[in-house]
């Protein structure tokens, strides 16, 4: 078999999956592009390792390291979208600008908040003191 087959695959999967990442704004599809992106260094490794006929089968030692780190980042990636689905409502990219509490991006930052409950917590024990 030759080399340039399997390169050349891995080279278009690469690039379909840097046009993944740089032109689409849904969270998930970027993940996937991602995961696009790891199978095409994952099939460069294999076909390394099958050329080169190594015999102790480092490039495919180092593709299952992948695809355990592979499976590891899409199981955060999934846990992060979905926390930043839930508090934001959203899972566009360019809609999540701030990691931080939902006031930061109306431009009250989270002390401001807690200013803004101290001074009710106070308004009400006079109240009740009255």
């Amino acid at each position: 078999m030759h080399l340039a087959y399997p390169a050349v695959l891995a080279v278009l999967l690469f690039s379909v999956g840097v046009y993944g990442v740089l032109a689409r704004r849904n969270v998930i599809l970027v993940l996937m592009s991602v995961e696009l992106m790891l199978n095409a260094v994952n099939l460069n490794l294999v076909a390394f390792d099958v050329w080169l006929r190594d015999t102790l089968h480092a490039g495919q030692a180092l593709t299952l390291f992948t695809i355990t780190i592979a499976a590891a980042e899409i199981g955060l990636g999934l846990a992060i979208v979905l926390l930043v689905y839930r508090t934001r409502r959203t899972a566009a990219v360019d809609e999540v600008t701030a990691l931080g509490d939902r006031h930061e991006a109306d431009g009250q930052g989270a002390d401001d908040q807690g200013a803004d409950d101290h001074e009710a917590a106070d308004a009400a024990k006079e109240q009740a003191a009255a």
